[in-house]
């Protein structure tokens, strides 16, 4: 029975494929189309009380996190849907939390929205 042979340009096109359509590669994340979260009500600085972990939400669907005089200690990606919200670790870890009333409640800490350099 002979072989199937299968154009090498097939194979790279499907090789290539994720990243040719702008989709995350790892099954664990999901597809989005667009994440950008320009306007959304969440967007901004998220802050513990004691001022320790610096959490900002940027419209482009990305975060930063500053711990203490650590800037940039986690970044990565972030979803809202609804009141949820679910990160994706640039170093691989994920996590989730809720806003329950204008009160970001992740990792068993509060985060405050800062407002004129204050939660």
């Amino acid at each position: 029975m002979p072989k199937s042979i299968v154009p090498l340009a097939f194979v790279a096109a499907i090789a290539i494929a994720p990243w040719a359509h702008g989709q995350a590669t790892n099954p664990s994340q999901p597809q989005t189309q667009d994440t950008t979260m320009t306007g959304h009500p969440y967007l901004g600085m998220w802050v513990t009380k004691d001022g320790h972990i610096r959490q900002e939400l940027l419209p482009n669907g990305r975060y930063d996190e500053a711990r203490g005089n650590r800037r940039s200690a986690y970044q990565g990606r972030y979803e809202v849907r609804g009141t949820k919200i679910d990160y994706w670790d640039d170093t691989g870890f994920t996590a989730d939390g809720e806003f329950i009333d204008d009160v970001l409640h992740h990792g068993g800490m509060l985060f405050y929205r800062e407002t004129d350099g204050r939660p």
